[in-house]
């Protein structure tokens, strides 16, 4: 069996067979949050003198060992390029990430942040769609993560620990780094774009919630909930990357409101949220 070093040597292998550039931020984009990823090389009519080639696109299914994306609202590509109006930081951004409930281990779902780390990349910044458990919350509201709560029944340290990546045991006492925080918070005041903060539930769907469980969720003290992001925090807190979170509240969770919840909701409220989402997230990139 090949261990997870040599596989993410392969696919570092494959992707420098295709780009030069060498990414110094990750970014994995969730659902109906991929147009940032459209931003990736634009330049507005000039070329980037440092980046005459532009961005590499790449589908997952060119990747060695990479899964597909299959979720709604995932292109499943990784773009690796310039963002001209961010300070023409390289960036590693995944139009799409891997999900428990697509029927992915653990180990699956966290190999792209293990082939960042390898790369060297030390920023890792995670976005999502999430339901909102606070009432006064309003789809398209944006939410810094400054915690989060595992409630998936699963941890994809599990198993024999990857020393080449961390230790067996790592600190999870500050998992969103908070002078990253600090930065989203300055930006988005310059921007006065409203960001809510709170502590984010991860679900292993793909159901949706129940309202019970959205209660116990308030008692615990969240303000969001979804099916991603805490397993690749806990993985690359594990690598001892650099991690900020931010969530596009979607809907309000089951029992807030007298209607179901659908994945199409979800899709297009994050898509109506899209260019506030990316004039914030490529002012982050600029100011980190």
């Amino acid at each position: 069996m090949i261990d997870i070093k040599e596989k993410t040597a392969e696919t570092i292998a494959a992707i420098r067979g295709r780009t030069a550039l060498e990414p110094e931020i990750g970014l994995i984009l969730g659902s109906g949050l991929g147009a940032l990823g459209d931003q990736i090389g634009k330049t507005d009519g000039s070329a980037d003198p440092r980046d005459s080639a532009g961005p590499c696109v790449i589908p997952y299914g060119e990747l060695p060992h990479f899964p597909k994306s299959t979720a709604p609202g995932h292109r499943g590509n990784l773009v690796i390029g310039r963002v001209p109006r961010a300070g023409g930081k390289v960036v590693f951004c995944m139009q799409g990430r891997f999900h428990y409930y697509e029927g992915y281990s653990m180990g699956e779902i966290v190999y792209p942040v293990r082939v960042m780390a390898a790369l060297g990349i030390k920023t890792l910044i995670l976005t999502n769609a999430a339901g909102g458990l606070d009432p006064s919350f309003t789809p398209g509201d944006l939410m810094l993560i400054t915690d989060h709560i595992n409630f998936t029944g699963n941890n994809p340290l599990i198993g024999p620990n990857a020393e080449d990546f961390g230790p067996r045991f790592p600190d999870m006492s500050k998992v969103y780094t908070p002078d990253l925080a600090e930065t989203a918070r300055r930006t988005a005041a310059a921007l006065a774009i409203p960001l809510r903060e709170g502590v984010y539930v991860g679900y292993s769907g793909p159901s949706f919630e129940t309202p019970a469980e959205i209660r116990v969720f308030q008692l615990f003290g969240a303000s969001a909930v979804g099916m991603s992001t805490v397993a690749e925090a806990i993985a690359a807190r594990h690598c001892g990357m650099k991690i900020l979170a931010l969530s596009c509240i979607t809907n309000l969770a089951a029992g807030l409101l007298d209607k179901p919840i659908t994945a199409e909701e979800v899709t297009e409220t994050a898509g109506r949220a899209g260019e506030r989402f990316t004039r914030l997230m490529t002012e982050i990139l600029k100011n980190i």
